[in-house]
């Protein structure tokens, strides 16, 4: 299973929305420009992560896009269903009606909850907040790579 490209962009756009929450708003061609998004699909990300609930737009003067809550209170199941519309690995995971000629059927449909909820729940369990702080290399050892790259050339 894979994000797709839309999805992926969503998590990198709300990444760079969480590090400016409390400083500034953003608007759509500054996120574009700092993520290097592509601008009509940085606003097409700004309009449906807003009527998702997870952006809040003010239009005018001082007007832009910041967080509607804390970045450790959205996580990545929250922008990705703003995106895809709810996580579901097969067609007759989700409600309403399918075509899928097995569906009668099918002994593993009823088991298909369990995986999606695990998939949620993973999703659930990684905050923007993580997402947006800064990854610090480990420190560096004086003399240790100089010792690695000695005993690989042995």
């Amino acid at each position: 299973m894979r994000l797709s490209s839309f999805a992926d962009y969503a998590v990198v756009l709300m990444s760079a929305a969480a590090r400016h929450c409390g400083v500034a708003k953003m608007n759509a061609t500054t996120l574009s420009a700092e993520t290097g998004i592509p601008l009509p699909t940085a606003q097409k990300l700004v309009s449906r992560l807003s009527a998702a609930g997870l952006l809040e737009s003010s239009r005018g003067t001082g007007g832009g896009v910041r967080l509607s809550r804390p970045p450790a209170a959205i996580t990545l199941a929250d922008v990705v269903e703003a995106v895809e519309g709810p996580i579901a690995m097969t067609a007759c995971s989700e409600m309403g009606a399918h075509d899928c000629s097995l569906e009668q059927e099918c002994r593993i449909r009823p088991h298909m909850n369990v995986a999606n909820n695990a998939i949620r729940s993973a999703l659930a369990g990684v905050t923007i907040a993580s997402l947006a702080r800064e990854v610090t290399p480990p420190p560096f050892v004086s003399g240790e790579v100089e010792k690695r790259v000695a005993e690989q050339t042995l």
